[in-house]
């Protein structure tokens, strides 16, 4: 093990102590704030630490073996056990370099799925539609929750915009890396020649902000506007101002909500929205300014960045950050991305692991 990460550990352990001092500490105990950072801080490296040891302890069960290939009537069984304790370093070694990889804070979060349309009209609206029922097959495999926040549909029953919440377990770390430029090649249902047509959708995944960041939010920045809402909804529609469109003038970014029947309700989901846009944007900014963030082979996520292509006349859909091209279009569409989304993973863990090792 190089030096540089056997000192990184080390600190890890005495930090592990020190956390320990603190969270038994009275004064901790009163803050439940920092009890609950450092309760937090602790979970999360308590099982590197506990790697550690058994790296340590497999060390010193290696440095036995080796005494003992001293002795001519041990030196078959100190072999045997060199062999095993090495092979054990070695595994453990590598479990250590993963866990030591930067995490990503929020794993743990819900988020909000932005599908736009881009290019093609009213080709690029039902492909954006294809798109969430893509994402909605997933979250129904994972067994998570979606909620459509907000919705422009389009005069053939595609959306121009939509915005639907997905919550659940591991939502955020699964789909994090969807957002950008989704290129469809295909014939539009509106084509009467034949002729395939490219169209583009963009997508914006971004993490759900926390009570606490969307406490943050300065009531004196927004200017909150009521209207009448539009589209399906029966007699409701058109006749009471529930629909509800925020703009954070500091940012210009603008937000509106016509889900619900409630104004309440739909202001809810706005400020929501909002907040993890903003959220959003200050994770991009800080990525930006930090000179040693790495992004990996699989792009920035840059929304104006393609990221992939869904080929229909050929059924097949190609990653073109990581090169991957699977003949199973119609999986895909109907939401099995498990493949997709794995190698996208992989990738990323394995420029972080490459980074790791240029650092040490």
């Amino acid at each position: 093990m190089k030096a540089s990460i056997r000192d990184r550990l080390d600190r890890l352990v005495d930090r592990l102590e020190e956390l320990d001092r603190e969270l038994g500490g009275e004064t901790t105990a009163r803050d439940v704030n920092r009890f609950r950072d450092l309760s937090r801080e602790r979970a999360e490296i308590e099982p590197v630490t506990a790697l550690y040891r058994e790296w340590r302890q497999a060390e010193a069960d290696c440095a036995t073996a080796r005494e003992m290939l001293d002795d001519a009537e041990m030196r078959e069984l100190g072999e045997a056990e060199l062999a095993s304790g090495e092979a054990r370093l070695a595994e453990l070694e590598d479990a250590l370099q993963r866990a030591l990889l930067p995490r990503d804070p929020n794993d743990g979060r819900n988020l909000f799925l932005e599908i736009r349309a881009g290019t093609g009209g009213e080709e690029a609206a039902l492909f954006a539609a294809d798109l969430l029922r893509m994402y909605t097959r997933y979250a129904e495999r994972q067994r998570w929750k979606v909620e459509i926040v907000s919705a422009n549909e389009s005069d053939l029953g595609g959306y121009r915009e939509v915005i639907a919440r997905l919550v659940g377990d591991g939502a955020w770390s699964r789909l994090k890396f969807e957002s950008g430029g989704h290129r469809v090649q295909r014939v539009p249902v509106t084509e009467t020649q034949g002729r395939i047509h490219t169209s583009a959708c963009t997508v914006a995944v971004m993490p759900e902000a926390d009570e606490l960041e969307a406490q943050e939010i300065d009531p004196a920045d927004l200017r909150i506007d009521t209207f009448r809402a539009s589209g399906a909804g029966g007699q409701h529609i058109n006749k009471t101002d529930s629909a509800v469109r925020i703009t954070h003038l500091p940012s210009g970014l603008v937000v509106e909500c016509q889900a619900e029947r409630s104004q309440h309700s739909n202001k809810a989901r706005a400020l929501a929205v909002l907040a993890a846009r903003l959220y959003d944007a200050r994770v991009r900014e800080r990525q930006a300014a930090e000179a040693a963030t790495r992004r990996g082979l699989i792009g920035s996520g840059d929304r104006s960045e393609r990221i992939r292509t869904y080929n229909f006349p050929q059924g097949r859909v190609t990653d073109h950050r990581i090169n991957l091209t699977l003949y199973r279009l119609d999986a895909v569409m109907d939401g099995d991305l498990d493949e997709i989304l794995a190698a996208l993973a992989f990738e990323h863990q394995a420029g972080q692991l490459a980074a790791l090792a240029e650092e040490a």
